[in-house]
């Protein structure tokens, strides 16, 4: 069984609005086992990123000006999740941004469900966890996934974790090694990524919670995020599920 672990990136929330996708993170597992193989690519959206969106993943306009647009990496990207099913927290996000690529494309592609199945964990979180929190870093919390590299949203990090705590929810994890080496039979490198390597939680990791001040922080923080946005704050609105 061929699944892909998938995260996107975009310039602000609504397709339908003109957003588009500004990064693609992708993570192989077969038979519930990480093989190493993902895929990795930035890109130029053609248009500019909201500031509300750079604070949330820190990808800026200059950073993207010599990335790749979508049509340019679309055969690529096809090829590498054709057939497998496809593994994403708020599926419908993701999979409307993707969509909205292939229709702007107007290649050999129709929608992304033509090709792959999709798996919507936070779906699958809330049916499991009913009244919780149930984005990516409770779900992490909950099932003892360390996320401490997660200063910033990354498509291709948070794949990686979403691959681990879906294999938790789902019965426990199978393996946790991404390949240290470059693998040329598929795996895909595109942009300036490497693969992500994390050290695994064990029972002897201590657990150091964050203090009243750094929580207060914290809050004061997410506030003026919410108030720039205007009210758009997505960790916010993750902390109400």
């Amino acid at each position: 069984m061929r699944q892909i672990v998938l995260d996107t990136e975009t310039t602000g929330l609504e397709p339908s609005k003109g957003h588009r996708v500004i990064e693609i993170g992708c993570v192989e597992l077969v038979n519930r086992k990480l093989t190493g193989k993902h895929y990795h690519q930035y890109l130029q959206p053609e248009r500019d990123i909201e500031e509300q969106a750079i604070e949330i993943h820190g990808i800026t306009n200059d950073f993207l000006k010599d990335k790749p647009v979508f049509s340019a990496i679309a055969d690529e990207f096809m090829a590498f999740v054709d057939g497998a099913q496809l593994i994403i927290h708020n599926a419908p996000f993701d999979v409307g941004f993707i969509n909205n690529e292939l229709k702007l494309f107007k290649g050999k592609y129709s929608t992304i469900t033509d090709y792959c199945s999709i798996i919507d964990t936070l779906a699958m979180a809330r049916e499991k966890h009913p009244g919780q929190k149930n984005n990516l870093d409770a779900l992490c919390k909950r099932y003892t996934v360390d996320n401490s590299q997660r200063d910033l949203h990354g498509a291709l990090l948070d794949s990686e974790i979403l691959a681990d705590v879906y294999l938790m929810m789902t019965g426990g994890q199978t393996a946790l090694l991404l390949s240290d080496k470059d693998d040329n039979s598929g795996n895909s490198q595109s942009g300036a990524s490497e693969a992500v390597r994390r050290l695994t939680s064990t029972s002897n990791t201590p657990i150091i919670k964050a203090s009243d001040l750094e929580l207060t922080a914290h809050l004061d923080k997410l506030a003026t995020i919410d108030k720039k946005s205007a009210g758009q704050c997505l960790w916010l609105k993750q902390g109400k599920e």
